[in-house]
């Protein structure tokens, strides 16, 4: 069971994937060979809906609700900058699992599983998705292995003892729902706006730990269930033409478009 507080109520752990992705300014490229997208010497940074992830659950310390924020990040051994930024936004230590395997969201979620039954946390705070691969997909999986409470694209969280409230954004607009901890959450965009890391604070992320794991001390084969054949870039874009009269864009939308 997760520890307790001075004060007799459940210690709150909080759990945060951080993926290290392309930066969300840079021009994506596509490998000239097809086998992917162009990394090398391309910035990179933390996903910005993890960002988000990290930022509520600072606020949830900020306000006493949590104790404990520990992030993790999967990958290359770079991902540990990705953890640095976390830190220094304010998470209190990290875990990185290294491995230079290209990972998928089902061997993510069952590393993420195999995390949480060690750390026993009350709460996973998650980006909804990464940007790279947008495959909204993680959360959901890592709640099923978990068999744990999820509430999906929060725009808000409120937790009250054992119970989180989110609201949930859906394409008919916002649903709200009162889920039991532990449980998993992945945010949307509407939900915070992080926070810069100051200067102090990046300081002191470099003497804040980390622990190094590989995917086999979780008990975990991270080999890839999806084979990507191949990535091509979407088609260059003609330029438009202009018309004269209703009678023209109609007659164009028939004979040449055909959409109608």
């Amino acid at each position: 069971m997760p520890g307790q507080q001075g004060n007799g109520t459940l210690a709150m752990k909080i759990l945060v994937p951080v993926k290290r992705v392309v930066d969300y300014n840079v021009k994506v490229r596509v490998k000239s060979d097809g086998t992917g997208i162009e990394t090398a010497g391309v910035k990179m940074s933390m996903n910005p809906f993890d960002e988000i992830a990290i930022e509520e659950a600072v606020r949830l310390k900020e306000k006493g609700v949590a104790t404990e924020i520990v992030a993790i990040s999967m990958g290359v051994p770079q991902c540990a900058e990705t953890i640095r930024t976390a830190l220094a936004m304010g998470a209190d230590r990290g875990i990185l699992v290294e491995t230079d395997v290209a990972l998928q969201p089902l061997a993510v979620a069952k590393m993420l599983a195999a995390i949480a039954r060690k750390e026993e946390p009350r709460l996973i705070l998650m980006g909804k998705q990464a940007i790279d691969d947008d495959m909204n997909a993680t959360g959901q999986m890592l709640a099923a292995l978990l068999g744990w409470s999820q509430g999906t694209f929060a725009s808000k969280i409120t937790i009250e003892g054992d119970t989180a409230t989110v609201v949930r954004e859906v394409d008919g607009g916002l649903e709200t729902v009162s889920i039991d901890l532990p449980a998993i959450v992945t945010t949307d965009l509407r939900l915070n706006e992080p926070r810069y890391a100051s200067l102090p604070n990046i300081m002191k992320a470099r003497k804040k730990p980390i622990e190094n794991v590989k995917p086999a001390d979780l008990g975990v084969d991270p080999a890839p269930r999806l084979i990507f054949l191949k990535v091509t870039e979407p088609p260059k874009r003609v330029a438009g033409v202009k018309v004269r009269t209703v009678a023209e864009l109609v007659a164009k939308l028939k004979t040449e478009a055909k959409v109608i």
